[in-house]
């Protein structure tokens, strides 16, 4: 399993490390060493608050992403992971049905059932609007002026369609998928 450890504002000491790995470590019992990508683990203190993000790719393009805020950065690790366990338990249909076109696993088995039925998705609306091409700027600007967190929309530059957001921190984000 390898696992990427870096830290904003933070030093990252031996003993942070081993508890992030060991902690962290435990959601990989889910998957098979073949399924799982380079795990990458930001550790950042801003403000006070010690957060934790921690993303796994898993097969088929499939991503587990988790992020967590406390006062303390233990308690952060702690409740990310504890937070990836439900997403895991959660999703653990989905996931075994994806893994069937893929890799088929031991995960099925050592995953508990779910105790409540899985949750159905429904879409409670659908928005269609014009489609041009614009560039980056354009795009935010388009994004603040109907007071969404995103926009998605055609790249002039590039050509391909790309995906503008805000960050929790006020600062923009940008999404360009690889074909």
């Amino acid at each position: 399993m390898a696992m990427t450890v870096r830290g904003k504002n933070i030093q990252i000491t031996p003993a942070l490390k081993d508890y992030v790995e060991k902690r962290v470590g435990k959601i990989t019992k889910y998957f098979n060493s073949r399924m799982l990508g380079e795990i990458a683990v930001v550790l950042t203190v801003e403000k006070g608050r010690h957060i934790v993000e921690v993303t796994i790719p898993v097969v088929n393009g499939m991503l587990l992403r988790g992020e967590e805020s406390t006062l303390d950065m233990y308690t952060s690790i702690d409740s990310v992971t504890d937070k990836l366990d439900k997403q895991i338990e959660r999703y653990k249909s989905r996931f075994d049905r994806k893994l069937r076109e893929g890799l088929r696993s031991e995960m099925a088995a050592s995953v508990p059932a779910p105790a409540e039925p899985e949750e159905e998705f429904k879409i409670v609306k659908t928005k269609r609007y014009a489609w041009k091409p614009m560039d980056i700027e354009e795009a935010i600007m388009q994004m603040n002026l109907i007071n969404h967190d995103f926009y998605v929309f055609t790249n002039s530059e590039s050509e391909n369609v790309n995906v503008v957001y805000r960050r929790r921190d006020g600062n923009y984000g940008l999404i360009e998928p690889e074909f």
